[in-house]
């Protein structure tokens, strides 16, 4: 099941860079960062007591708290970087830079999480490397 919802985050992305693109226009990227995140904070809380889970608040450890709002932080930076090359940026370049977020993961997750780094994510990293560059360039 993890894989099509996988899928569609890939999908929902793709869709999040066209309309991006076409809504940032004549518009400062910080405020439209700003827009999408009152949006996206409506829609979390909406799921949240759609599906009756605000009541986990409370079993949240301190641990827990402390990596989540590092996350949305670096959630925030990610966006506001993002809006500002897509702003100056043509989407099919911005995009595929964007997406070396892939390559930073798996070495992130090597070092501080020690997933394995296989051959093949080895390949799968070197491959997404070159494609990027053959995209931008």
């Amino acid at each position: 099941m993890w894989f099509w919802f996988a899928l569609g985050s890939a999908v929902f992305a793709a869709l999040t860079s066209i309309l991006a693109k076409m809504g940032i226009e004549g518009v400062n990227s910080n405020l439209a960062t700003a827009i999408r995140t009152v949006v996206i904070v409506v829609m979390a809380w909406g799921m949240v007591f759609l599906t009756n889970t605000q009541g986990g608040l409370k079993s949240i450890s301190e641990k827990s708290w402390i990596f989540l709002i590092l996350s949305g932080l670096a959630t925030g930076a990610s966006w506001l970087c993002y809006y500002k090359a897509l702003q100056m940026g043509e989407a099919s370049k911005v995009v595929p830079i964007d997406k070396l977020s892939v390559i930073i993961t798996l070495v992130m997750a090597f070092v501080f999480l020690h997933e394995k780094f296989t051959p093949k994510s080895l390949i799968g990293c070197t491959l997404i490397g070159v494609g990027t560059l053959l995209m931008v360039l």
